[in-house]
């Protein structure tokens, strides 16, 4: 378990603070603090999907960006 700095503490006390972010300086991959009571609902209600992208949910994104792409085309 990793203990936040007071610092840290104070920034996660102001009311328009962010979910902080936290850098593995190793990797320089990047997470994102979230409390455990938001996690535990995300991953046991069902709503967090951590598997691999199916070919039918990729080709979906890929519709939905065209379709976002082509919308932004025909506003000029």
């Amino acid at each position: 378990m990793i203990e936040l700095t007071q610092e840290q503490v104070c920034a996660l006390g102001k009311p328009d603070s962010t979910l902080p972010r936290i850098v593995n300086p190793q990797t320089q991959e990047m997470f994102v603090l979230v409390p455990l009571a938001e996690y535990g609902r995300l991953v046991h209600a069902g709503e967090y999907d951590d598997s691999p992208w199916t070919d039918d949910e990729r080709e979906m994104l890929r519709a939905e960006v065209c379709q976002m792409l082509d919308s932004f085309g025909n506003k000029s």
